[in-house]
């Protein structure tokens, strides 16, 4: 009878032992960045994805990336045991921008969906719609003047900037979203896959206070139809971020873009060489991790 209780009295501690480490990691994943605000470029090879968490807890995804991968990431970077996201934002319908988004759907609760509203007729694409639908998660159409609370005590706002048109009869690219992530004296410009000709009616349609961010997220994962010197310029970015496939068949980024960075001198970092590029603000400072 006494071994059985010491054997019971062993087995309880060890549980209460695991029970805690479990807690600690729990506790940790999921306060430790309370009074910052994070962006994540994920690496998903040859795509786009980044992770958007406010102090409040609000999560936002814009983009997923070309395949179901995108969800082995967003469990290296969320909170254990979250399966929620606020808002999922597929810029465009090309694949490397949206493949990853139907396990996304599948995956974790997602309260709403913005588009573009182009449409489209692939099967990656139509499988997303079916999913959307599926799961009854409210689909929206962004259109430049959205103003798009994420923390509204610390006043971070996501604002959609392009498209300001019915982009349906535009080429994919044409039709992607652009938006500016701020909090405080800190944003970051997200432009999917828009080319020259959109940055240049951003530009027309922003005042300069508008457009300047401290991180900019090249277009077109650094390729020559996008990033602009006038742009480039006009964003003044500290940092510019390129999520790109390493020795991807489109020899992206292009050299074109490296010599302009270069040329004005801003720092770029590459998700095929960082893996994960991570930032952290307060609002006032930034930071790389």
């Amino acid at each position: 009878m006494i071994s059985r209780r010491r054997h019971l009295s062993i087995l309880w501690a060890t549980t209460v032992v695991i029970l805690i480490a479990i807690y600690g990691y729990f506790y940790s994943n999921t306060s430790s960045h309370t009074s910052y605000l994070r962006v994540v470029f994920l690496d998903v090879g040859q795509g786009d994805s980044i992770y958007i968490e406010a102090p409040n807890g609000r999560q936002v995804l814009v983009d997923g990336g070309p395949d179901a991968s995108v969800v082995s990431q967003l469990a290296s970077v969320m909170p254990l045991f979250d399966k929620t996201i606020d808002l999922v934002v597929a810029t465009h319908a090309d694949a490397d921008h949206i493949g990853g988004l139907s396990a996304v759907l599948d995956d974790y609760t997602v309260s709403r969906v913005l588009e573009n509203g182009a449409g489209g007729k692939t099967k990656t694409y139509q499988k997303l719609e079916q999913k959307i639908i599926d799961h009854h998660i409210q689909k929206d159409i962004a259109r430049r003047g959205m103003h798009i609370i994420i923390d509204e005590k610390e006043n971070i706002y996501f604002d959609i900037l392009y498209p300001d048109r019915d982009v349906v009869n535009l080429d994919s690219n044409d039709g992607s979203i652009v938006g500016r992530l701020t909090y405080g004296g800190q944003s970051f410009m997200l432009t999917g896959d828009a080319p020259n000709n959109v940055e240049n009616i951003i530009i027309k349609n922003e005042k300069p206070e508008f457009l300047k961010s401290s991180v900019l997220k090249l277009g077109h994962h650094g390729s020559h139809t996008s990033s602009s010197t006038e742009w480039l310029r006009a964003i003044s970015p500290s940092y510019a971020i390129i999520s790109a496939g390493l020795n991807n068949r489109y020899g992206h980024p292009h050299k074109e873009t490296l010599d302009k960075l270069d040329s004005l001198q801003i720092l770029y970092l590459a998700t095929y060489e960082k893996g994960n590029i991570e930032f952290d603000t307060d609002g006032v400072s930034l930071w790389q991790k």
